[in-house]
């Protein structure tokens, strides 16, 4: 247990220094575009009222706290997950990913009224139009991993 809320604090941390960073020092949300490594990497300020790709955007207050409020329920569901039936190493790491993110996300409509996403990347002629962040990629890697690191299969002893 202790190892998923190490790697919860770590992933929160990065995910919001580097959104402060990208929206308040490089002020990338007035500046709006930034090419890094094009087309490889770009900063794209986006702000998402909804959930990964814009989807559910309706942008209204009760959407956001809809959103905020199933944050913090899959949150604690799968901290409790974690708690009465630890997967072992890789889970826990897996669990830490998702909730850090989630609360990252959190806080992000807490404070903005909506998700900072400002990460793009396009390859091999492929135009990306969407934006993420840290605490997207440690969701779906998170979501991923547990999928992975537990239940059957997953190489964690059983009685």
């Amino acid at each position: 247990m202790r190892l998923m809320g190490w790697v919860a604090v770590a992933v929160f941390v990065i995910d919001q220094a580097l959104k402060y960073y990208v929206v308040h020092v490089l002020a990338l949300a007035q500046v709006r575009a930034i090419d890094v490594f094009p087309p490889y990497l770009n900063l794209r300020m986006a702000w998402n009222t909804g959930i990964n790709f814009g989807l559910f955007s309706g942008g209204s207050d009760t959407a956001r706290w809809v959103l905020i409020g199933l944050a913090l329920a899959i949150s604690l569901a799968v901290v409790v997950w974690m708690w009465r039936d630890p997967p072992g190493r890789w889970g826990l790491v897996a669990a830490g990913l998702l909730v850090g993110g989630a609360l990252g996300n959190v806080v992000d409509r807490l404070v903005y009224g909506a998700v900072a996403d400002f990460l793009n990347m396009s390859c091999c002629g492929i135009d990306n139009p969407f934006a993420f962040n840290v605490a997207d990629i440690s969701i779906f890697a998170g979501a991923l991993g547990l999928v992975v690191f537990t239940g059957e299969g997953s190489g964690k002893k059983t009685p």
